[in-house]
This record gives C-alpha cells, structure tokens and sequence, in this order.
C-alpha cells in the first residue's frame, strides 16, 4: 500500500485497529501538510503548531486506539477539531487573548494587539461580512461548500484537496468555481457587504 492510496480513512482505521501500524502511517501522510496548516492559521507560531500538530495525532492514536473514535463523517474535520480544542484549552490556561467561532466552517481567531488597530467600525463590517459569507456558503452543496472551506479557511492546496477528499484536482476546482459563482451571484442578488 503506497502513501497515495485510494483507500479511505474509514478503512485505514479498520486497518489500523487490526494491527496494521502502516496504515496510520498512510493516514498522518495524508492529513499532515492540511492539518499543519489550519494549526498554524490558529497559532500564528511554527514550534507552537509543530507542537499541537503532535498532540493532535497523539491524541488521535488515544482515542482510535481506545474505540472513542466514533466516525461520523470526515476523519481530517475530526483532527481539526481535536487541534482546535486543545488550542482553546492552551490559551485559557495562559490567558491569551483567542476568539475561534463555534462554527466548524469559520475560522476567527484575533490576538489583542491586532484589534487595537481595528476601529470598532471595522469590526463591525468585518463582523457582517463574516456573517453574510457563512450564510451565502451554508447555501451550497455539500460538496462545493466542503471545497471552499479546505481552501480558504484551512489554506489547503486544491492537490491537497483533491488527496484528502479521493477526487480528481479537476474535479475540486470545478467544484470551488462553480461555489464561488453561486455566492456572487447570490450576494449580488441581496446586496450583500461584498
């Protein structure tokens, strides 16, 4: 079994369960470049992020292991999760300044020095503008929606895409095409703040 298998994750963590410590290895191939991606965007810091990065699969291996790990869905959504709270955690304990929405699908994270620069006007629009795109995008397909949110809010590439969701990169980004011409259109129908 090579690193780009067609295999899914469900499956690999079958695998995993049956002993077969290769097929984790598949897996944290897989989801590393994504996922040490969104932990950055979160933490703004590469030995802080390397750090959650290893915790997050640490963690992973915690709860696969002790039959925890209840798949409902996207395994990578999973590690996301589990990096981000651990993230919440670390700066409630060090009482920084973190805000990250409740959203699976927004990122938002402002540390104290960069509001101060922000007038509260700018908040506000920016707060309405970021309100407006979670609706506009709470409107597509699953599919397109699941596009736009690995490219724009975890910053992944579409080949990382294109690999983490088994599709062809042609597919991802007609599929973000066609969801970025769906919120134009739709947010000029209602005269949207973009």
């Amino acid at each position: 079994m090579n690193k780009k298998s067609n295999v899914t994750d469900s499956e690999l963590i079958s695998r995993y369960l049956s002993g077969d410590n290769r097929s984790f290895e598949i897996l944290l191939y897989r989801h590393k470049s994504p996922l040490f991606g969104y932990i950055y965007s979160l933490v703004k810091d590469k030995d802080l992020a390397e750090d959650f990065f290893q915790d997050t699969f640490i963690k992973a291996v915690t709860h696969i292991k002790s039959g925890s790990y209840v798949e409902q869905g996207y395994f990578f959504s999973w590690l996301c999760r589990l990096a981000r709270n651990m993230i919440i955690d670390y700066f409630r304990r060090n009482k920084s300044i973190i805000n990250i929405s409740n959203d699976r699908t927004e990122v938002d994270i402002t540390a104290g020095k960069a509001m101060e620069a922000l007038s509260i006007q700018d908040i506000m629009v920016d707060k309405d503008v970021r309100e407006e795109l979670k609706y506009l995008l709470s409107l597509l397909p699953k599919e397109q929606r699941q596009i736009l949110v690995l490219r724009f809010y975890y910053d992944m590439s579409f080949k990382d895409i294109a690999d983490t969701l088994g599709i062809s990169i042609n597919t991802a980004l007609g599929r973000a095409r066609y969801a970025i011409m769906n919120i134009r259109k739709w947010a000029k129908q209602k005269s949207m703040l973009f």
